[in-house]
């Protein structure tokens, strides 16, 4: 019973309570009419029981609404606004007439989410302060990194990116996306790095030269340096454009991550996940088609604003004027824009290894899975919904529609991005970082996890999308 809903066991209560008075009365009805011992009787003591049957179930039933309306749900609200407190230091106010009829508790529910806003808000000040002057000196360091002349790439011993530079994502794209906790070996030749590596730790040496075939076949050159702690190692390449900006991307806490094999045990934290959405000509993947996909892709927790995937598609079909009323995309706009066959691949890519999330995924999922065939394979990641997470989170009896999450959430999507593909993405992964931290409290920190009690609203999605 422990990891049933509130509001299922109180339903499971009320229930009890209907049977058991059903049975109460049948017996009760049997008793007395063995005891009058007349045949005859047999119709009346029936119609009793059925009448008192139906009386005692629909009472039970009634009084089980109003105690869910007014003290189930309450409840239910009030556990989500204190999550929301404690594990994102969101500053929600609590509404006191959500639970006009929990006697004290809304009132010291107030006081105390007061009291934590207060707290939060001291912390906040002593934080930012300690951490402006941090952030001008990594500001410093990387005004000094982007003069160096060379295309910088930082992996682990099993040759998962943790850092590259502006001029190694130019590289990178030349190969594939590039992506963060991806795999160096996604775009360089792997037999040639790691003959690399392995003769470097034989003969002791930490820095040597290296010619390297990208998996285009351009070749590329530079130094390979391993690190003196770790079997971590860099990769200083000759850049394409030695003019051009150097931003780093880069989470050195993936230099200590572990790597799994079994995904139901992965940490939510050490999965990659890729967020995306789609807008279409309509509402039915079988019919309708693909106008615009966007991405963005979370390493770590964080949201990576340099890796975004945008693109119109060209459906090959005009496309309705009520749909361009939703989402502004019109003839004109795709016109020069590739087919859905391109824009699939490029985005399969993007996603390699990535666990899918969207808000209501099954309808995104139907249009990226609609075609398939000897050279289309379907994509095989792992996915998780945004309203299934809302549901655990917030409860089931809440709208679970992108706007209502954000507006919990405090997240603002700009009119000018809302019912666009990369804009809405955008929002809900968002929503998905801000859902993290609570869903590890609750002590759903690995994808097993979450999947099994995301099963328990698998319903939902026919109500909230």
């Amino acid at each position: 019973m422990a990891h049933l809903s509130l509001r299922l066991r109180v339903f499971l209560f009320f229930g009890l309570i209907g049977m058991g008075g059903v049975c109460v009365v049948l017996a009760a009805l049997l008793l007395g009419y063995r005891q009058l011992d007349n045949p005859d009787a047999l119709s009346s003591f029936m119609t009793v029981g059925i009448v008192a049957g139906f009386g005692i179930l629909a009472l039970a039933t009634f009084v089980w609404r109003l105690f869910d309306e007014n003290i189930s749900k309450p409840i239910e609200v009030l556990a989500a606004q204190f999550r929301l407190r404690a594990n994102t230091g969101i500053d929600a106010s609590i509404d006191e007439k959500t639970a006009k009829y929990l006697g004290d508790l809304a009132p010291a529910a107030c006081a105390i989410n007061e009291k934590l806003g207060d707290a939060s808000r001291i912390t906040a000040e002593t934080v930012a302060q300690k951490t402006a002057r941090l952030e001008q000196q990594r500001a410093q360091i990387l005004r000094i990194l982007s003069d160096i002349p060379v295309a910088v790439i930082v992996a682990t011993q099993d040759h998962q990116i943790v850092l590259y530079d502006g001029q190694a994502a130019d590289l990178m794209e030349q190969e594939a996306p590039a992506r963060l906790n991806g795999s160096v070996c996604d775009y360089l030749d792997e037999p040639t790095l790691s003959a690399a590596l392995t003769s470097m730790r034989a003969d002791g040496n930490k820095r040597q030269a290296i010619t390297i075939r990208g998996k285009s076949g351009a070749s590329y050159s530079g130094h390979i340096r391993i690190f003196d702690d770790t079997e971590a190692y860099t990769l200083m390449l000759e850049p394409l454009d030695p003019d051009a900006a150097r931003p780093l991307v880069y989470d050195f806490d993936l230099l200590d991550k572990d790597q799994h094999t079994d995904l139901n045990e992965t940490p939510l934290r050490d999965l990659t996940f890729v967020v995306f959405d789609s807008e279409t000509t309509g509402l039915d993947p079988d019919k309708d088609d693909v106008v615009q996909l966007g991405a963005v892709r979370i390493v770590n927790g964080r949201i990576i604003v340099a890796e975004v995937f945008d693109t119109l598609v060209n459906p090959g079909r005009p496309i309705p004027a009520q749909s361009s009323k939703v989402h502004g995309i019109t003839d004109t706009l795709v016109a020069d824009a590739p087919d859905f066959g391109q824009a699939r691949a490029a985005f399969q890519s993007y996603a390699a290894d990535a666990v899918l999330i969207a808000h209501n995924a099954p309808f995104d999922m139907g249009f990226l899975n609609r075609e398939t065939g000897p050279d289309i394979s379907r994509f095989d990641n792992p996915v998780m919904d945004t309203v299934h997470l809302s549901a655990i989170i917030f409860g089931g009896s809440a709208v679970h529609t992108l706007d209502a999450l954000c507006d919990r959430l405090q997240i603002d999507i700009p009119n000018q991005l809302r019912h666009t593909a990369s804009g809405d993405a955008l929002a809900t992964a968002e929503a998905f970082v801000a859902m993290l931290p609570i869903l590890e409290a609750r002590g759903l920190q690995t994808f097993g996890a979450v999947r099994a009690a995301a099963m328990q609203h698998r319903r939902i999605l026919d109500v909230h999308a």
